[in-house]
């Protein structure tokens, strides 16, 4: 038995053949900065979520969610180029918010722990 599914396997390819399109092919400048976190596809491989990060100052998630819509013909013909798969799924593309989550909870802990730290003297004040 394959320790993943199919439809992880075919997500796997679909992220890093895209992550390599998105670096060598497109010229768009909405796209310049982002990078693909992940890629969810249904069990039928009909629809594939693509979850995507923006990274400096180059673009917003308003501007990089154009960016796709604009290229996602181009994106999808491309796939379907290289994965060679029966059916090529429509692509739908969301702002991955797990690492502006995970920054704003490290910064909670920081911040308790900076609190914490005032309020127990170390071994060396006693």
């Amino acid at each position: 038995m394959k320790p993943y599914g199919r439809a992880e396997r075919v997500g796997g390819l679909i992220q890093q053949v895209l992550s390599e399109i998105l670096n060598k092919s497109i010229k768009d400048p909405r796209l310049r900065s982002v990078s693909i976190t992940g890629v969810k596809m249904s069990a039928d491989l009909k629809l594939a979520k693509i979850y995507f990060v923006t990274s400096g100052h180059f673009s917003t998630r308003q501007e990089a969610s154009a960016g796709f819509a604009k290229a996602r013909g181009y994106i999808r013909h491309s796939l379907a180029e290289e994965l060679e798969l029966r059916y090529m799924p429509e692509l739908k593309f969301f702002y991955d918010e797990s690492i502006e989550y995970a920054d704003r909870i490290n910064g909670v802990i920081k911040r308790l722990h900076e609190e914490n730290v005032s309020d127990y003297p170390t071994t060396e004040e006693q």
